[in-house]
């Protein structure tokens, strides 16, 4: 006989009310569990961050290896942004 809970782990959290009232709400609009927006959400969250870890790193990499732009270079760009000159070089 297999255990469906083998591979899995219970967590527990302590939700603003309103958060849960909204978890509610879903789950009832949706017709699915409060368990399973939760592991979506959950999901989706963690999903986010091992993206953001994983660009952070490569940024980081890109420092390393010295692919940077100076400050003054952007500082001037950005002032130049709206002249005419400017305009008319990027069309």
């Amino acid at each position: 006989m297999s255990n469906k809970t083998a591979d899995t782990k219970v967590l527990t959290a302590h939700v603003p009310l309103s958060l849960a009232e909204k978890i509610d709400q879903m789950a009832a609009r949706l017709e699915r569990s409060r368990g399973w927006i939760v592991k979506q959400a959950l999901n989706n969250w963690v999903e986010l961050q091992e993206e953001r870890y994983r660009l952070t790193l490569e940024a980081l990499s890109d420092v390393d290896a010295g692919n940077v732009v100076d400050h003054q270079v952007i500082e001037n760009w950005v002032r130049g942004l709206g002249e005419p000159e400017d305009e008319a070089r990027h069309r």
